[in-house]
């Protein structure tokens, strides 16, 4: 409860009031950069962010960079925004909603990059509607992406990865990188190296770590694959 208290009186926190919630534009939509951050830098989305750690991270190797963590568990998020607080970051916030709900917050063209980082892989055909890169949510990002904007996932799950692998090369989309091994040779790009608390863990275990990279033509329909060779 003190946590969820402090929450509301950080002003790098946006937490959307009832009628935010449904659908409704928020105010602060379309004005990231005129309102928020005060600059005209590239905007880049952390999904599903958690404490934030990536954004944290990567707000300070690239501050020329704005960053918004994204999660509807305030009680993960307050740890991000107290750090971003605490460190005096400028170029980072946060917001309280579910993505479902993303185009309530940002307007078209308004997102240079989003990061996906070890999201809830959904395990299973039945479920796989529900992940953070199926369609229905890519068909969502791309009218808040510029035109070819980069999508960035990073899992310890190998049917997530394969998954999401899969639909950028049945769509046709430009992959940056793709690698279901991402230390196993030489050491990443600066930008990878960041590991998150859960992701050292996975690597003590063992685990591969996963990651994709790719880009989204806003003109483009992303459709399921497997929904296509249904129809055939």
């Amino acid at each position: 409860m003190a946590r969820w208290a402090e929450l509301e009186t950080f002003n790098n926190v946006i937490q959307p009031d009832i009628l935010n919630r449904f659908g409704n534009d928020h105010s602060v939509k379309g004005k990231w950069r005129t309102d928020i951050f005060r600059n005209e830098n590239p905007i880049i989305l952390e999904l599903a962010c958690g404490k934030g750690e990536y954004t944290i991270a990567l707000s300070e190797r690239f501050p020329d960079n704005n960053y918004i963590g994204i999660d509807i568990k305030g009680a993960r998020m307050w740890r991000g925004a107290k750090t971003a607080n605490d460190k005096e970051l400028p170029n980072v916030a946060f917001l309280r909603t579910r993505i479902e709900f993303l185009s309530s917050f940002f307007a078209e063209d308004e997102v240079d990059e989003i990061w996906i980082t070890f999201p809830d892989p959904h395990q299973g055909r039945r479920n796989s509607n529900k992940r953070l890169t199926s369609p229905w949510f890519l068909n969502i990002y791309r009218n808040l992406l510029k035109n070819n904007g980069i999508i960035h996932l990073k899992t310890d799950n190998t049917e997530l990865y394969n998954y999401t692998l899969t639909l950028a090369g049945y769509n046709n989309l430009e992959i940056i990188i793709a690698t279901d091994n991402l230390y196993s040779e030489k050491p990443p790009a600066e930008i990878l190296s960041v590991k998150t608390h859960y992701e050292n863990i996975f690597l003590e275990e063992g685990s591969r770590i996963s990651y994709i990279s790719f880009r989204l033509d806003k003109n483009k329909l992303i459709e399921d694959a497997a929904s296509q060779k249904n129809r055939k």
